[in-house]
């Protein structure tokens, strides 16, 4: 959502809920206008918060000689590994009844978690893309 869409939502949401609030106000129940605030106020602050976050990445590089995993964090701090694409080997943790609940990339004694994010479909779609380009990376580049 822009910025400017954000604005819109959240001044039509206050509109609205104002709206709704009046007849407490005129019956004698003003408090409920007050809660009513809150909620629009708790609205902002979770949006807010959820634009902060979304401002996290992670980047995965693959050559045939290395893998590189970038994180960079909402506040901007970065982390790099980069692992040797014939050592590195991906593990899935996996539940029963949730599917695949941590991707790790794991090479001489380092552990990696990566997709944190995701939710456990997509972790599975990125460990099932990834172990087949590691497999295409580990048999080398391809010349002419």
């Amino acid at each position: 959502m822009s910025p400017r869409a954000f604005k819109r939502f959240i001044l039509l949401f206050g509109a609205g809920t104002f709206a709704l609030s009046l007849p407490f106000y005129v019956m004698g129940a003003w408090p409920v206008v007050g809660f009513m605030g809150l909620d629009v106020l708790a609205l902002y602050i979770a949006f807010r918060v959820s634009f902060y976050s979304a401002r996290a990445f992670e980047t995965l590089d693959l050559t045939p000689f290395e893998l590189r995993f970038v994180k960079t964090t909402a506040d901007g701090a970065r982390a790099e590994w980069r692992f040797d694409t014939y050592w590195v080997r991906l593990e899935q943790e996996r539940h029963e009844e949730f599917g695949v609940q941590r991707v790790t990339l794991v090479a001489r004694g380092e552990r990696v978690e990566i997709g944190g994010f995701l939710g456990p479909d997509q972790k599975a779609e990125l460990a099932e893309d990834l172990t087949k380009a590691l497999a295409v990376a580990k048999r080398g580049p391809v010349f002419g």
